[in-house]
């Protein structure tokens, strides 16, 4: 039997095959078609978003520095998956290199595991805006949100660093194929030989921690923004901080809810279609969806949007 380690694992021979969503379609050119569309849907909703929040001085809040860093999240995660699922559909292609994989699954647990931090932050914001507006200034000002980013992106990093190099470093013997469109922890090690269950526990403590400090956090933060909003006495600020809080509770409960069934769930409960399909929803809908969430239900956003598609007129009117 050969045992293939990372440190041979540099060779041709040693590729995996990534089986990919496709090969599960009936219709894999149209499914091809609605990938791609969403694919450029996120990265110019979110891309829009970021040149939106730094270019319009009235979004220059602790809120919206926070949404930009989401939103360049999003466009990161969603580029370290889907073009090269579709550029293999469309040159009919399916191979990936050891080195290829765990560059791939770093980048894609960095990111997830950075988005989890931040969306505990961004609940942060909100409880310090809402229940201790006098001083919100004070503490969240410009270096605390920088601080608060590092932490978050430095503790993203460390988990995808930790995860990437063990997982790549266990003996692959059995069948090169990965039932999955990318580099996935768990789909990955169902292919190694060796035991893994102290791993795979380790992992999970590890998942449940990542997990655990955000929820606690957001939690924390959203019970008392909801007895601040309940005795708040105008009916507007009620209905302007729920409207705030409501979009990011959705974004926490897709992003969360997609992440527990992948790492914190029994094996028992997973096929490898169901977990494809959960990733397509929170590695390619979700950062499409996000901008909309943040965008569609802001005023403040729309009205920044409204006055760069009303500048380019206003200064053809100033010439004549």
């Amino acid at each position: 039997m050969e045992n293939i380690t990372w440190m041979t694992n540099h060779s041709g021979k040693s590729d995996f095959i990534l089986m990919g969503i496709f090969s599960q379609s009936i219709h894999p050119i149209l499914l091809c078609m609605v990938i791609f569309i969403v694919f450029l849907l996120a990265l110019i909703g979110n891309i829009v978003l970021i040149f939106l929040i730094h270019s319009d001085t009235h979004l220059h809040t602790p809120m919206y520095f926070f949404i930009s860093q989401l939103s360049l999240m999003d466009v990161m995660y969603i580029s370290v998956t889907v073009p090269k699922m579709l550029i293999d559909q469309i040159m009919d292609m399916n191979k990936i290199s050891v080195p290829e994989c765990a560059m791939q699954m770093f980048l894609y647990v960095t990111l997830a595991g950075s988005e989890f931090f931040f969306l505990g932050a961004m609940a942060y914001d909100r409880y310090v805006a809402i229940c201790h507006s006098l001083h919100y200034s004070v503490l969240m000002s410009r270096r605390v949100c920088l601080l608060l980013a590092s932490g978050c992106w430095f503790l993203g990093s460390v988990d995808g660093f930790m995860l990437t190099s063990i997982t790549m470093t266990f003996p692959f013997c059995r069948s090169r194929e990965i039932h999955h469109f990318f580099c996935e922890v768990p789909a990955v090690m169902k292919l190694s030989c060796s035991d893994t269950s102290l791993y795979e526990a380790l992992m999970y403590l590890c998942c449940v921690l990542m997990l655990l400090i955000p929820v606690t956090i957001i939690s924390s933060s959203y019970f008392f923004i909801l007895l601040t909003i309940h005795r708040m006495n105008s009916v507007d600020g009620q209905k302007k901080a729920f409207a705030t809080c409501s979009s990011h509770m959705t974004v926490v409960i897709l992003f969360y809810g997609a992440a527990v069934y992948t790492y914190m769930l029994p094996n028992s409960f997973h096929t490898p279609e169901n977990d494809m399909v959960v990733s397509v929803f929170y590695t390619i809908l979700t950062p499409a969806l996000n901008p909309l969430i943040y965008s569609l239900r802001n005023k403040d956003v729309m009205g920044a949007l409204k006055k760069i598609l009303n500048m380019k007129p206003v200064n053809q009117e100033n010439i004549k």
